[in-house]
């Protein structure tokens, strides 16, 4: 078959579905991975098929107004009207996306697609090829309602009356934008919000998140799975300097500190931060500069520290004793996957949730926002995560739990016989 795979967002949100694509692809599938144009040497390199979706969702992203929503300072009303700012800046490419991703499907004709929840075009073409679309969701409390949970927007459980009328708001949302994205794309049917709900409601969906850390609700439709956490091997083309082996080999153990693809308005001012929090502690770090929320200084102590523009953490983790990062979906399951005791420091919308649930599980503590941190807020956090053993215990016991899922079967085999 041919698979059409397509996601908008960060890097952390084309990670699960590169990682599918290789699985389709070692059964014998053609894979066309359909992203921002950002993230083509992703695909290339797994030797995929590469339609792109364009520059314009990461360029903005990456714009003074997309670093004050990514992670940026200010009060909560600031943040709210950049939120609202920036949907309006980006609301004429949200059509231009569903326009192209039209065009794709159009052209591809693919047998089957699989798609991230931001790619509102799909679920027309789902409504008009019934049964040949699989969502797939990193992060959960999305589209299935949950009693003990509210929709992943609001970040809060309320009880299980206004957690699923949380969910009822945020599709009602996704339904008017499904419509108002799609205006301009001729349609040999009429997209009713009836029609469409039905769509949200029937569509097979596929949570890639551990069942460790997010257990499949009992209420559930056998139509919407959890199927664990999917990686892909990113360490082919890629090998360590040796001086960071030599800086590994000299410490019993280290730290990594990365915010991995999250962005801000003030990475030299959250460095300072960092390394004055980490120097007082003692702690040897490896700092990974990555999407640019850290930067590299001029001077800083080469013995206590090291700096990385990027590094597979399939490599690292292992080597690691501890991290501190944003809390991308991603990022946290790898840091339980490799026993890591972990602490998040979040950005935006989800890590929220990842930071209160790893906290919850007893692998670290609750960390502060990003627009939250300073020295006196880090350091006695820092310090717990480095000097209680219970946290690195907690977070063994739970990789061992991870280590026993293999779902990769079930996941080529849900999509394929949708």
């Amino acid at each position: 078959m041919k698979i059409l795979l397509t996601s908008i967002g960060t890097r952390g949100d084309m990670e699960p579905f590169l990682a599918i694509a290789d699985m389709l692809k070692a059964a014998g599938h053609e894979t066309v991975c359909l992203f921002p144009e950002q993230f083509r040497p992703l695909a290339e390199d797994g030797g995929h098929t590469f339609e792109s979706l364009g520059p314009e969702f990461m360029d903005l992203l990456e714009s003074p107004l997309g670093k004050i929503v990514m992670g940026g300072s200010g009060t909560t009303w600031q943040k709210v009207r950049s939120y609202a700012k920036m949907a309006k800046v980006f609301a004429p490419t949200r059509k231009v996306l569903a326009e192209r991703q039209a065009a794709c499907m159009e052209r591809q004709q693919p047998d089957r697609v699989v798609h991230h929840a931001k790619t509102v075009y799909s679920f027309v073409w789902g409504m008009l090829n019934p049964g040949k679309v699989t969502l797939v969701s990193p992060v959960p409390y999305m589209l299935h309602p949950t009693d003990h949970h509210s929709h992943i927007a609001f970040n809060k459980n309320w009880g299980r009356r206004l957690n699923r009328a949380s969910f009822g708001l945020a599709n009602f949302g996704l339904v008017k934008s499904i419509q108002s994205d799609t205006k301009r794309i001729a349609l040999p049917l009429k997209l009713t919000s009836k029609n469409i709900k039905e769509v949200l409601r029937t569509q097979p969906a596929i949570y890639t998140i551990s069942p460790g850390l997010f257990a499949r609700p009992p209420y559930w439709g056998s139509h919407v799975q959890v199927l664990g956490y999917q990686e892909r091997n990113k360490t082919l083309n890629w090998t360590p300097e040796p001086e960071l082996e030599a800086f590994l080999a000299r410490h019993s153990r280290v730290l990594l500190f990365t915010f991995g693809s999250m962005v801000n308005p003030d990475p030299e001012g959250k460095t300072t931060i960092v390394l004055k929090t980490l120097e007082v502690l003692g702690i040897p770090t490896i700092i990974n500069t990555a999407g640019g929320g850290l930067v590299q200084p001029e001077h800083y102590n080469t013995d206590q520290f090291y700096f990385v523009e990027g590094i597979p953490y399939d490599w690292v983790l292992p080597r690691v004793y501890a991290m501190v990062h944003h809390g991308g979906s991603g990022t946290t399951h790898l840091g339980i996957k490799y026993g890591c005791a972990s602490m998040i420091v979040p950005h935006i919308i989800d890590q929220f949730m990842w930071n209160r649930l790893l906290a919850e599980k007893g692998v670290g503590p609750r960390g502060p926002g990003i627009t939250k941190v300073s020295e006196a807020r880090l350091r006695p956090l820092i310090q717990d995560l480095w000097e209680n053993p219970a946290y690195k215990k907690q977070a063994e016991a739970l990789a061992a739990e991870m280590a026993g899922e293999d779902f990769g079967k079930q996941i080529v085999d849900r999509i394929i016989k949708v």
